[in-house]
């Protein structure tokens, strides 16, 4: 049987006093098959990470978008080694490297707006997708958007989810693009 647990607002720094917070930490692991596996569940069951970014239309939509670019910022982020010491160690002790195997899927749940709102908030989203500074991470991780609206009738798995990088397509959250 699959296994869910979260943890509220996890600290990932970004360097100079900077970080990232998401609303939650998702983890999701699959039913396990007994193999083992590369992305660190070690039973053979598939372990999947997410940030969680809830939108309550407490600010505006491209200020929500904005918070693409922290997360491409902390995809990029190797922590700068104190002086004197090895930057090998460094990077293991403070970099989101060091807690995930792989970068974390980024899902946004908008809510606090109808669907009007919504559709302005994700626009917002898919507009920020188009930055070049964001290639690398919409390359390495899914990005996606629902609305609290469809996550509650339907649930998180149903393809309700938006990805952020402008198609038209509705995938589950779970989804991985193919290369």
């Amino acid at each position: 049987m699959p296994t869910l647990d979260w943890i509220p607002e996890v600290h990932h720094p970004l360097g100079g006093g900077e970080a990232v917070i998401p609303d939650a930490l998702l983890y999701y692991r699959s039913r396990g098959t007994g193999t083992g596996g590369a992305d660190g569940s070690g039973d053979g069951g598939s372990m999947l990470r997410a940030f969680i970014e809830v939108d309550r239309a407490t600010m505006g939509p491209e200020r929500h978008a904005a918070k693409l670019g922290a997360y491409a910022r902390l995809h990029a982020y190797v922590p700068a080694p104190p002086p004197g010491t090895r930057s090998r160690l460094a990077v293991q002790e403070e970099s989101w490297r060091r807690r995930y195997p792989l970068f974390p899927r980024l899902l946004f749940v908008l809510d606090g707006t109808g669907p009007a709102g919504i559709h302005t908030r994700l626009t917002a989203l898919e507009a920020a997708a188009r930055q070049p500074a964001l290639a690398a991470l919409l390359r390495d991780a899914p990005v996606l958007a629902a609305a609290m609206a469809d996550l509650l009738p339907h649930g998180p798995a149903a393809s309700i989810w938006h990805p952020v990088n402008g198609t038209d397509q509705r995938v589950g959250w779970t989804h991985t693009r193919h290369p």
